[in-house]
């Protein structure tokens, strides 16, 4: 915390140092130009572990090069969406896109089939064949909003893309959060999360929760290091102060005695 030394504020969540394993935060970029990027990056790089160029933005960003550049400079994570490997492997293009990915110096690939129905030992051998080369996060759930899937199924096929080779796994949710472990109105499906998690690392998960009422039931029930992804750029010092307790949202999640009014 950068102003910890200053404020000398108690009761203080513990925030792992960068690089960490638990307390991820994934922001989303759909589209910012260099300018902004460099805004960000002056305001959060701190709070920022893994940099997503949101579905198929990519395709069509401006100095693409350069932008990728200021974001590994800065210590990010930095990977394509999901939706953009499987517009390559849906076209039968699974090699051009590993080639793309080693042209842009990508280090980290999302692996997904929330656009098109992959058979999963299919896509836990693309985990396999591409763990060997690079770090794989692996997304399970669908982005069609009627597609529900059951709680067995997302155990199973957690387990199983962990085992060949996922680093991480993300649980669906969209940029929106209405899909996946959430419902229509952005709701938690509070059921499915706690069975997950009964079977699956925590820590292994990272859970899109673009909406700031999920964030906080996340945040609440988990604690301040629990892993979060498809932030937006500008809520995501928000999104700090909200695993800090310095929220209106969070205030009093860690405090064990507050203070006197006297």
């Amino acid at each position: 915390m950068i102003n910890q030394e200053i404020f000398k504020l108690s009761q203080i969540p513990e925030r792992p140092a960068k690089p960490r394993e638990s307390g991820l935060t994934m922001v989303m970029d759909k589209g910012l130009s260099i300018r902004e990027a460099e805004d960000f990056i002056e305001n959060a790089s701190n709070y920022t572990d893994m940099l997503k160029l949101g579905f198929g933005t990519s395709f069509v960003t401006p100095r693409l090069k350069d932008k990728i550049k200021l974001y590994k400079d800065a210590g990010f994570k930095v990977y394509f969406g999901g939706t953009l490997f499987e517009a390559y492997l849906f076209r039968g293009q699974f090699d051009d896109y590993r080639r793309l990915c080693n042209t842009y110096g990508i280090e980290y690939i999302e692996v997904s089939d929330g656009s098109i129905d992959i058979p999963h030992p299919e896509k836990c051998e693309y985990i396999r064949t591409l763990s060997k080369e690079f770090t794989v996060v692996s997304e399970v759930g669908s982005k069609d909003a009627e597609k529900i899937i059951p709680p067995y199924e997302w155990i199973e096929e957690m387990e199983t893309e962990l085992e060949a080779g996922s680093w991480k796994v993300i649980a669906e949710a969209r940029e929106s959060g209405t899909v996946g472990v959430f419902r229509g109105t952005g709701e938690v499906r509070s059921g499915l999360v706690a069975e997950i998690i009964r079977k699956i690392p925590l820590d292994k998960i990272i859970w899109e929760a673009p909406q700031k009422a999920q964030q906080v039931w996340f945040i609440k029930l988990y604690g301040a290091n629990i892993n979060l992804g498809n932030i937006a750029p500008n809520e995501l010092i928000p999104l700090e102060t909200l695993r800090l307790g310095l929220r209106g949202d969070s205030f009093d999640f860690f405090v064990n005695k507050p203070a006197s009014k006297s």
